[in-house]
């Protein structure tokens, strides 16, 4: 995750609480992805961005997860994203991220 989302990420939270947000991912591997979910939830793990430190400890998902795709309409998920549940490794990803959301201070 850049820096510049980060302090995007941090923003909002900020002005918006972090119980207001979900970060949903779209990563294309369980490493960046379990990466990406840290970082949003315990901080960022490389210490370089405005994150580092920064506990936001919010809700995160994949995109290729069971809980998003049950909320976004068929021929949606379809169109915009269904080949990628091909060609993707979906348990690994979803692993990543689970094991993250698991760490979150609020859970």
């Amino acid at each position: 995750m850049d820096l510049s989302t980060q302090e995007t990420i941090k923003r909002l939270a900020d002005q918006h609480g972090a119980g207001s947000l979900l970060v949903l991912l779209g990563s294309p591997d369980g490493e960046s992805a379990g990466i990406a979910a840290e970082t949003v939830v315990l901080g960022d793990p490389s210490w370089a961005g405005p994150l580092a430190g920064v506990q936001l400890g919010l809700d995160v998902y994949h995109v290729l997860e069971d809980e998003p795709r049950a909320a976004i309409p068929e021929e949606v998920f379809e169109e915009q994203v269904g080949l990628m549940v091909d060609v993707l490794d979906v348990d690994e990803i979803s692993v990543a991220v689970k094991e993250v959301r698991e760490q979150s201070p609020g859970s």
